[in-house]
């Protein structure tokens, strides 16, 4: 009889200490932050993502999205994850090389050499190496690359079919060392010019092109006077998510799991959703805005752009190197 007793009170005990664990577990919240304001491409993103982790937890993982730099900016955001005091939070490509420098690797010309090659880096064994890298570099987490936009080529002189149509067109460029150094490589003349003067530089031909996301051309009525849109592809800018080593640690192994599943599976839906509203402003550029559009050869872009990538790779040591080489190869 008290040994049946002593079963009742250590089965009761058990359920109770079950029951709290359970309760902890539905008690996380993810604040998720980015910069930029709700209707972004982070803001979407993130509700995508937000919908998915809180399907896949049960809702036991409460995703709060705070824009705008609510909870920080993105150039501290990386910094406040490292420390623990952010979740997570949206970050360009770019503004991540500053805490881990390999990740400049994402912003060489035709690095991805088109939409395939990039699925098979981010969504493969070279994509699972970065964010393996990266965290055991840093202590962050790359949950997901994220959707991939693209820049688009564009000029009032004649159109592109080929690398030798480049020759001696003065081109804008932002004042990026390694976009001179694409252009020049192409054949062109770069003219480093900030954005506020760019717009009366093309109107006034000043410069003779240069290019942009799909979206600013229509935005900024560049079709009123640069008839030629080139589809080049040629640099790619990603929107990472990424979370704090802090927050992980927070979820069950199950949580984990179903947190990086809610983020990979977000991350392909948006890139979806962009590549095809990249198609319709593209289509619009031309039905409505009148541009002429062509998509060249790219062989020996990709050729030249190799040099490029070689080159700034020697400059950042082994580690870039051997990370290029192996964006170069799965392309093969």
């Amino acid at each position: 009889m008290k040994h049946f007793a002593l079963k009742s009170v250590t089965t009761s005990v058990m359920a109770l200490a079950i029951s709290a664990t359970s309760a902890l577990a539905a008690d996380i919240t993810m604040n998720l932050g980015f910069g930029a304001p709700e209707e972004s491409l982070y803001g979407r993103f993130g509700k995508i993502f937000e919908a998915k982790a809180e399907e896949y937890t049960n809702g036991s993982v409460d995703v709060k999205l705070r824009c705008c730099n609510q909870i920080s900016s993105e150039d501290e955001a990386f910094k406040a994850m490292q420390l623990g005091t952010v979740d997570g939070f949206f970050i360009t490509g770019n503004n991540v090389s500053p805490h881990w420098p390999l990740m400049d690797v994402t912003v060489l010309p035709y690095i991805f050499q088109n939409a395939d090659h990039l699925e098979r880096v981010v969504d493969g064994e070279v994509g699972s190496f970065m964010k393996q890298k990266l965290q055991k570099d840093t202590s962050v987490h790359l949950l997901s690359f994220g959707p991939a936009l693209y820049r688009d080529f564009y000029n009032s002189v004649r159109p592109i079919n080929t690398m030798a149509d480049m020759d001696g067109l003065k081109i804008r460029t932002p004042k990026n060392e390694v976009m001179l150094a694409t252009f020049e490589a192409f054949g062109a003349n770069p003219v480093p010019l900030a954005w506020s003067e760019t717009p009366t530089a093309l109107q006034t031909g000043t410069v003779d092109g240069g290019d942009n996301g799909t979206s600013f051309i229509k935005d900024m009525k560049f079709y009123e006077f640069e008839p030629h849109l080139v589809i080049l592809e040629h640099f790619v800018s990603m929107a990472p998510l990424f979370a704090s080593d802090n927050f992980m640690k927070k979820l069950s192994d199950e949580q984990r799991e179903q947190i990086l599943r809610a983020a990979t599976d977000a991350g392909i839906e948006m890139r979806n959703q962009v590549a095809t509203e990249t198609e319709d402003v593209r289509n619009w550029l031309v039905n409505e805005g009148g541009m002429k559009m062509t998509r060249p050869d790219l062989t020996d872009f990709v050729e030249a752009a190799k040099g490029v990538q070689n080159e700034f790779a020697e400059k950042r040591g082994a580690d870039f190197v051997e990370l290029v080489g192996k964006i170069q190869a799965a392309a093969e």
